[in-house]
């Protein structure tokens, strides 16, 4: 944690990062806890579990479309006024979303959460950017907020609803993320965060070929990225609830405890990933993640005992380590004056893919009941991830800031 917050240079950009991670902790948090809360909603509607999923589907393809002109506003408008739309936008949407009594305001309401969450990786993670000194030491404890969302999702929504209702585990969240909208709305006004005017360090410019190279191969294994975190977040409650019941007992605290340890040990390994893309060299880094991928979605297609845990953690370690590369590569290879927009375009990938994944889960549920042939499917497309992968240039970093100015 030190060396990220060492990393920025004014009082000011200190603030900028901590709002950023804050940020990325409450977007994966409520992009995520809809799926344990679905189990509680199947019982209180008597819905089916798959056909309660859909109803994120709109709000998740909604994260991927809108990121797209939220980076366009990042870069024209200001980075910390899109910033406290995110916060307070989010934070009324999973208000309302604990307030409703049909599926179509569900729907409507998580559809909310989708468009107002799109905001944060285009804006957030560049604003980071933008003022880091060792990037990717800093994008990884980004990182970790966002691992450390996806896992608190399971687990506060788990604790709500057994101790008070599937309502409040939308309403408190709600309630949280907009207090932290009106503090950055403040902290702006008192001149305690201001927009950054640069990077702290720049670099030469990377030749145009080099350019469009990354760009071709990053278009293509960005959204597979996104399809495996998407897949594997949407199937592994309800994988665990089929499979390893018993273990974790009755209830949606069981359940929600396991993902969240899944995501909290796979997400530390973010520092990792970090450590490594400020010292060596991006593709071997970002590559390797693939690779393994391959083995480790075989066996958890066929695992039913509680080794399937320490699998998903694997797979969480290894999507984890490989996104400080894959950030530092998108950031490398883009001017400053674009980056937001360029992270628009990742998110759109990344989370426009969602929403086909999602489908992909429950329609494979739907159809056999279990994940297996889902996991089986995510191998071969990590498998093809790899040989693509090996298209990206050979290069060294040339620091811990190593991004193009321009």
């Amino acid at each position: 944690m030190r060396v990220g917050i060492t990393a920025m240079k004014a009082p000011s950009a200190r603030l900028a990062l901590l709002f950023s991670w804050l940020g990325h902790a409450y977007m994966h948090l409520f992009t995520a806890f809809y799926f344990v809360i679905a189990l509680s909603l199947e019982a209180d509607w008597g819905i089916p579990n798959h056909e309660l999923i859909k109803l994120w589907a709109l709000g998740s393809l909604l994260v991927g479309l809108a990121a797209l002109p939220a980076g366009w506003l990042g870069d024209r408008w200001s980075a910390s006024g899109m910033m406290t739309v995110f916060f307070i936008g989010l934070g009324i949407s999973g208000i309302v979303c604990g307030l409703v009594n049909s599926t179509l305001a569900l729907m409507l309401g998580l559809s909310a959460i989708g468009l107002f969450s799109a905001i944060y990786h285009p804006v957030g993670i560049a604003w980071l950017v933008k003022s880091a000194r060792a990037r990717g030491m800093a994008l990884a404890v980004n990182g970790i907020f966002g691992s450390l969302g996806v896992a608190s999702a399971g687990l506060v929504a788990g604790v709500l609803i057994d101790a008070v209702s599937w309502r409040a585990a939308f309403i408190v969240p709600g309630s949280l993320c907009l207090v932290t909208g009106l503090a950055l709305a403040l902290s702006l006004r008192l001149g305690w965060v201001r927009e950054a005017e640069g990077d702290q360090v720049a670099e030469p410019a990377p030749s145009r070929g080099d350019m469009v190279r990354v760009y071709a191969v990053l278009l293509m294994t960005m959204a597979v990225m996104g399809l495996l975190f998407h897949a594997t977040q949407a199937s592994l409650p309800r994988m665990f609830d089929l499979r390893l019941r018993d273990f974790a007992g009755e209830g949606a605290l069981g359940i929600g405890a396991l993902v969240a340890l899944v995501y909290t040990a796979g997400g530390l390994m973010q520092l990792a990933g970090g450590w490594l893309a400020d010292r060596f060299p991006l593709k071997p880094i970002y590559l390797g993640a693939f690779l393994f991928q391959v083995p480790v979605m075989a066996l958890i297609a066929t695992t039913g005992s509680p080794l399937l845990i320490a699998l998903a953690i694997f797979t969480v370690i290894l999507s984890s380590a490989a996104l400080p590369a894959e950030n530092m590569l998108l950031a490398r290879y883009t001017p400053t004056r674009h980056r937001s927009l360029a992270f628009g375009v990742k998110y759109v990938l990344a989370f426009a893919i969602a929403n086909p994944a999602i489908l992909l889960a429950s329609w494979v549920e739907g159809r056999s009941g279990e994940f297996t042939q889902l996991y089986f499917i995510l191998a071969a497309i990590a498998g093809i991830a790899t040989l693509i992968t090996l298209f990206l240039p050979s290069a060294r970093p040339l620091g811990p800031a190593a991004v193009p100015a321009e």
